[in-house]
């Protein structure tokens, strides 16, 4: 059974997409911690990010790279934190986070909820200022 990552990039779950390539796909979270956060998915299907082949692997954080290059100039914070936690969709992702302090990145605390205006015009904003 294809994962709902599957299905976003298929297209038929929709998504708040950030950017994308012919192997890797940036979209927003839709129960973020915080403004502006994104998640990197490879189009390949694999469940453990630590069996993804070298080249898919390194691709994949080349790319989480350009993508937490545009948050930071999208969204004021003091860095881009990162996750990887591959416990809650069985396809591997990479979570990026604007971050201002440790708390910002706790998994522990309460999603928030942005209209479809609002992911929309961040979506819109990180992708401005990609290089």
């Amino acid at each position: 059974m294809a994962s709902i990552f599957s299905k976003i990039i298929s297209g038929e779950i929709p998504s708040y997409k950030v950017a994308e390539t012919e192997d890797f796909l940036a979209f927003l979270d839709v129960f973020p911690l915080k403004r502006g956060h994104t998640l990197i998915i490879p189009k390949k299907e694999v469940d453990y990010i630590f069996d993804l082949d070298d080249e898919t692997l390194a691709g994949l954080h080349i790319f989480a790279k350009i993508v937490a290059k545009a948050i930071e100039k999208a969204v004021p914070c003091k860095r881009i934190g990162t996750a990887v936690i591959g416990l809650e969709v069985p396809h591997t992702h990479i979570h990026l986070i604007p971050i201002n302090n440790v708390s910002d990145i706790n998994f522990e605390r309460e999603k928030l909820k942005f209209s479809d205006a609002e992911m929309e015009e961040t979506a819109a904003a990180i992708r401005a200022h990609l290089i």
